[in-house]
């Protein structure tokens, strides 16, 4: 395990994280025109590549504690104290990683709060919609077949009367 394997491990957080934003952005556009649909389908997409992360985070994080004792640090140290005691090049490719690293996590925040307030709003919506109707807005039919409003109810009667 030496900087090699850590910069590959970085590369394909880097391609999940990006795969991660394109699902995000698929999953926006579902909700923005309606297709709920899919939804759960892109859920369980979203799903597969937030464990492929997590799996790939723990390897990340074994192969940090390696090269930690090789540079004499502390345990779990984070990617940029590893790149600020690396020798170059390794260093500045570390921080690079590091950047890049932030600024899809920063992406990712972004593009995932937005997609909650559209659900939230769309939610809201459906609730006013519902509020909107009132009993007495309901209207059945009388015993002559025309329409009433509020007179009388509808009933469901069970056969076992």
């Amino acid at each position: 395990m030496d900087y090699q394997h850590l910069s590959t491990l970085l590369w394909r957080e880097q391609e999940l994280l990006d795969l991660l934003l394109f699902k995000a952005e698929e999953k926006q556009y579902l909700i923005v025109s309606g297709k709920n649909r899919w939804l759960p389908r892109i859920a369980h997409e979203i799903e597969v590549v937030l464990e492929q992360l997590r799996t790939l985070e723990v390897e990340r994080a074994a192969v940090g504690e390696v090269l930690a004792e090789r540079l004499g640090l502390p345990a779990n140290p984070s990617l940029r104290t590893l790149a600020e005691h690396a020798g170059a090049p390794w260093d500045e490719l570390l921080i690079k990683h590091h950047e890049t690293l932030l600024v899809l996590v920063s992406e990712l925040r972004g593009l995932s709060d937005a997609n909650r307030d559209l659900i939230a709003n769309g939610l809201a919506a459906i609730d006013e919609a519902l509020l909107s109707v009132r009993p007495n807005d309901v209207r059945t039919y009388s015993a002559s077949g025309r329409t009433t409003a509020g007179a009388n109810r509808s009933v469901s009667l069970d056969g076992a009367l």
